[in-house]
């Protein structure tokens, strides 16, 4: 199935292509010359980097600030944005579309958030509407639209409603396996010795088991045994017989047996099996059956980069690459085997840690009594400046440690296929030297980005979504009313009632398409959208949802909400009533954006407040008693405004444009209507004015008191649409006990999460001290750091600290 297409307003296209490519140039310039010089002509190398550069990818990660919440709760987010290739902060997109699905994928909360130098944090407050239940965080940017939803950034959270029964708990079913199998290199090839990676699963979670088995040949005979190393991965060698099938043969808790096929065994094709048994070296072995001895070629990207290339004849069937690790980038390297013909034939993944990480220290005291105060010293020893956040909840029954991170989500989770059990076990002590546990994830939830097939077209890639690199997009579509079908070339006007003044315009494309560009559009305001009605009467308008409607599918984790855990749900009903009615009031404060609050027309010629002079009755009194740069004129019945050409000391002929806090009237008979008693200031711009593709004969535009049209009755014909644009940044409040008085306060302190920052900047060799108080809650606290500095090198620290005191009474 082919993905959607907009053919975007020539003018949109243009205007975006000179600022996509410029983005586009900064995501390729980390390309190294890494390749052998014989490999620039090789096709897969030009055909590769075209790629790149037609397609950059974005990466989102989200901190969540805790895993379980109650409705009431806010959920609050950190949104980083890097280069899919580098994995330095980028800043292309300045918006990303965060949603809340619930297990049937459907979204039941959704937030555009502004973003600013590759960063941006938004909030969720979750309604009492909302069911018990595992629900997905997802974002992604209009960029990313392009691509497969597999790529958008997700997370499971669980939500509790407290206000209603907690689900009966389904008594326990028998336990379903999954056994999945992964040749080295692609392929099981007859009469070729190699490794299978293997993974069995919990049908009913996803999670590994750890079950043992082993592998018969048809006649019965073993010839290799399953035994899982970690997370239910393992691996086992054997050399694959002609004409030989194989079968897998699981021993179960119940004392029963589960069988799973091998794949099937080719006669002809290749193998790539890699051996990293030096601390220098990688040694990747490439064999052939059934084929006659071939130059190939071996290619080694990471992310897109390309790190090791290099051509060698197959001597009787095999041929074994040498490569340097300090040629390969961080992370994941995917090696791939490309026959004579050009083919990409075979692949294998290799992970190096980073080598540069930023080295986070964050410590406090440990022991705190309630309503003390909390101060945390964070350091780090990086060379350029690091953006952080910090998220400080209550540990229970509920809630525990994450299982994952931002250098696990970045390094790991984002360029490989499928749900990784615990991602953030592979960076602790413990999994950086487990090198098999890692060695085994690759084999298993190998993945890329791209498919070879696509990458190989010469034809470059043609993307329907545009990257957003000054500010939302809208799209709308104009059709005929009678018939449903697109009204090509039709001017458009949206506007917004309300200050600032609002006011765009866009011509539909063949398809009836129209793109608007809403920069620093926040909030909840109405839009009106409608065509010059003197001219176009028989239209029907639509503006188009931004958010994506594709998904992926995946079992959520079920809950576990099992009486022993029916206290700290109790505990969490009253952690936000309390929450609610004592600091309510505190609750809803938002910092106002820094943007121009100037109507889109500049300073005008001329501005009047209307109660600084005569008030009258009329419109038409108005105008032609103190509204110097206006004329009023009537031709036959109607009546006409004609505007000053002050630059030309002449006289518009034709009416202006004529807005009403920021709509445009194209019936001067409506405005002169309109009672002056509820119009506040009268702007006019005595001269042409360009607005987009247009040019009118002069402005005039009224303002009324409350910016809200005050009951002028728009046209029937036009589309006025409620829309939610970018989300007003909300403080995140916690009282505070400096004083005695405060400390000594009657007001109860419930809190589960202490502290939210999500904009904590570290400078090289400095130290930040962040504070918060504690609340009434003694117990066990999780300090969570993350972060990424301006070069991409990530960091994440955990610190618990211990309240104590008296249980608070919970009346």
């Amino acid at each position: 199935m082919k993905k959607p297409r907009y053919n975007q307003p020539q003018s949109g296209r243009r205007k975006y292509a000179l600022r996509t490519l410029l983005c586009l140039a900064i995501g390729i310039a980390g390309i190294g010359n890494a390749s052998a010089q014989a490999s620039q002509d090789n096709e897969a190398v030009k055909s590769l980097q075209k790629h790149r550069q037609a397609s950059l990818q974005e990466k989102l990660y989200l901190h969540i600030d805790r895993p379980v919440y109650a409705c009431g709760d806010e959920l609050w987010f950190k949104v980083y944005n890097v280069d899919g290739s580098l994995h330095r902060p980028l800043d292309m997109s300045k918006v990303t579309y965060v949603e809340l699905l619930d297990a049937d994928q459907k979204p039941a909360l959704q937030a555009k958030v502004a973003m600013k130098d590759g960063a941006g944090s938004g909030y969720f407050q979750l309604p009492s509407t909302l069911q018990t239940g595992s629900y997905t965080v997802r974002a992604y940017t209009s960029w990313m639209k392009n691509f497969d939803p597999a790529f958008y950034f997700q997370q499971q959270v669980t939500i509790i409603n407290t206000f209603e029964q907690l689900p009966k708990q389904e008594a326990p079913k028998a336990k379903g396996y999954t056994l999945q199998f992964f040749p080295e290199g692609g392929n099981l090839v007859t009469g070729i010795a190699g490794r299978v990676a293997f993974k069995v699963t919990e049908s009913q979670n996803g999670k590994g088991a750890a079950l043992t088995g082993q592998v018969l040949d048809q006649e019965g005979n073993a010839v290799a045994a399953l035994t899982p190393h970690k997370y239910g991965m393992g691996r086992f060698s054997f050399t694959p017989e002609q004409g030989k099938r194989y079968t897998a043969k699981l021993q179960l808790p119940d004392g029963s047996t589960m069988e799973q096929a091998l794949p099937q065994v080719h006669e002809r094709g290749y193998t790539l099996q890699l051996a990293d048994s030096t601390d220098q070296h990688l040694h990747l072995a490439v064999r052939s059956a059934g084929r006659p001895d071939e130059h190939v070629y071996l290619l080694g990207h990471t992310r897109q980069q390309v790190v090791s290339s290099e051509r060698a004849l197959l001597q009787n069937g095999k041929y074994v690459f040498r490569v340097d690790k300090a040629t390969l980038a961080d992370g994941i390297t995917h090696f791939t085997v490309f026959n004579t013909a050009g083919q990409p034939v075979s692949e294998r993944l290799y992970f190096k840690y980073p080598t540069k990480e930023l080295a986070l220290q964050v410590s406090a005291p440990q022991q705190y009594n309630l309503r003390d105060k909390v101060s945390v010293e964070l350091q780090a020893s990086s060379q350029t400046p690091a953006s952080l956040s910090m998220a400080v909840y209550k540990l229970d029954s509920l809630q525990l440690q994450p299982q994952g991170h931002i250098a696990s989500y970045i390094w790991l989770e984002s360029d490989l296929k499928g749900a990784i059990e615990s991602p953030a076990y592979y960076f602790s002590d413990a999994g950086r030297e487990d090198r098999q546990a890692m060695d085994n994830l690759m084999l298993t939830n190998g993945w890329s980005r791209f498919k070879w097939e696509n990458v190989l077209e010469k034809d470059v890639p043609k993307h329907a979504y545009l990257p957003e690199n000054h500010g939302h997009l809208l799209f709308g579509k104009v059709t005929h009313k009678s018939s449903g079908q697109p009204a090509p070339g039709i001017m458009t006007y949206l506007a917004s009632p309300g200050r600032p003044i609002r006011f765009y315009n866009a011509q539909s494309n063949a398809d009836g398409k129209l793109l608007f560009e809403l920069k620093d559009f926040y909030g909840n305001k109405d839009l009106v959208l409608q065509s010059d009605f003197t001219k176009d009467s028989t239209y029907h308008f639509e503006l188009l949802s931004p958010f994506s409607t594709r998904y992926t599918s995946g079992p959520l984790s079920p809950l576990q909400l099992t009486e022993a855990r029916k206290a700290d749900i109790t505990e969490r009903h009253m952690q936000v009533q309390v929450e609610h009615a004592y600091y309510g009031g505190y609750r809803n404060r938002f910092h106002t954006p820094g943007i121009d609050s100037t109507a889109f027309y500049g300073q005008p010629s001329e501005s009047y407040l209307l109660d600084d002079y005569k008030r009258f009755k009329v419109m038409e009194e108005v105008m032609r008693e103190y509204v110097q740069a206006v004329q009023v004129r009537t031709r036959g019945r109607n009546f006409h405004f004609m505007v000053m050409n002050r630059p030309y000391k002449s006289i518009f002929r034709q009416d202006p444009m004529v807005l009403l806090d920021g709509v445009p009237v194209f019936n001067i008979n409506k405005i002169i209507a309109f009672d002056p008693l509820k119009v506040k200031q009268l702007d006019v711009i005595a001269s042409r004015f360009f607005h987009g593709p247009l040019s009118y004969d002069g402005l005039v535009s009224y303002h009324t008191y409350g910016g809200d049209l005050a009951g002028f009755e728009l046209d029937s014909r036009a589309l006025m649409q409620a829309y939610e644009g970018l989300q007003q940044q909300r403080e995140f409040y916690a009282p505070t006990y400096e004083t005695p008085e405060q400390k000594s306060s009657r007001l109860a302190d419930f809190r589960n999460l202490l502290h939210w920052a999500p904009d904590i900047t570290l400078e090289p060799g400095k130290e930040e001290q962040v504070s918060f108080y504690t609340s009434d809650q003694p117990g066990t606290y999780l300090v969570v750091v993350q972060g990424l500095t301006a070069t991409g090198e990530t960091g994440y620290q955990l610190l618990q600290i211990k309240v104590n005191g008296p249980v608070a009474q919970k009346h």
